[in-house]
């Protein structure tokens, strides 16, 4: 099993378990605009287990080696449920770090503990933001251990299309994001399928669906629910073009989630 396909390599001996570094490695910075969003099934009584370890052990390593882990979050409506996003600044920068990662002592070290919390980690949409302007903007400085920040929600939002995904880009680019914003709702982000085919096999994806998948910034879960006639009505001229019901994703940051 790979698990959580985040082999990971450092470049000093890591830290032991339970340790807390004093001055974590810089977070990567610049445009990623290749987006791969990870949905994981854990067993049951699992997530906080590998959420634990994942904030311990393997943010820092992927930054240092020109990746971005931009968020990492509890799916409110699935308990066992772990999801996050992982930023490339291109599909070559995808294959040499991933690469890394599966030669890297550190995954040598910690992926029995984090492949025994897991029953499927091959739920992988690979993503590219279609212009610069979609693309994730990071800003604020992701929490040290034990720091307590407001989190808020971020919901992913995916609709399944018909046909072409670069269609439904242009309408969501030029329609709906501008009336989703005058409504009130933050678009952070929106991608479409990456074209490329998957450059690190030993990685599964979920190979030639057409998406489009977008991302919002909420207060909390009655924000939401306040918005959701305005966010139906900004999404009406995508409506035609969908295969079926937008699949809705409630997700709450994990305590060191960069995006929240």
């Amino acid at each position: 099993m790979i698990g959580l396909a985040i082999a990971l390599t450092v470049v000093a001996a890591a830290a032991p378990a339970g340790t807390i570094s004093p001055r974590p490695a810089p977070p990567s910075a610049g445009a990623f605009p290749i987006l791969e969003l990870r949905q994981y099934t854990l067993h049951d009584g699992k997530r906080d287990t590998l959420i634990d370890l994942f904030e311990r052990e393997f943010i820092e390593p992927q930054e240092v080696l020109g990746m971005k882990v931009m968020g990492t979050f509890r799916d409110l409506d699935r308990p066992n449920r772990f999801v996050w996003l992982r930023g490339f600044t291109d599909m070559d920068r995808r294959l040499t770090g991933l690469s890394a990662f599966y030669g890297g002592p550190a995954w040598q070290e910690h992926r029995e503990a984090a492949n025994a919390t897991m029953v499927d980690s091959d739920n992988v949409l690979l993503l590219h933001a279609p212009t610069s302007a979609a693309a994730f903007k990071p800003s604020a400085a992701r929490p040290a251990l034990g720091e307590k920040r407001p989190a808020g929600l971020i919901v992913a939002t995916i609709l399944y299309l018909r046909s072409s995904p670069a269609e439904a880009g242009q309408i969501f680019g030029a329609k709906v994001r501008p009336r989703l914003e005058k409504a009130g709702v933050p678009v952070l982000a929106w991608f479409l399928p990456e074209t490329a085919a998957n450059n690190f096999p030993r990685l599964p994806v979920r190979a030639g669906e057409r998406t489009l998948v977008w991302f919002a910034r909420f207060k909390d879960e009655a924000d939401r629910s306040a918005h959701a006639k305005q966010v139906a009505a900004a999404q009406s001229d995508l409506a035609p073009l969908l295969e079926r019901p937008p699949e809705v994703l409630r997700l709450a940051p994990t305590e060191r989630s960069e995006l929240r």
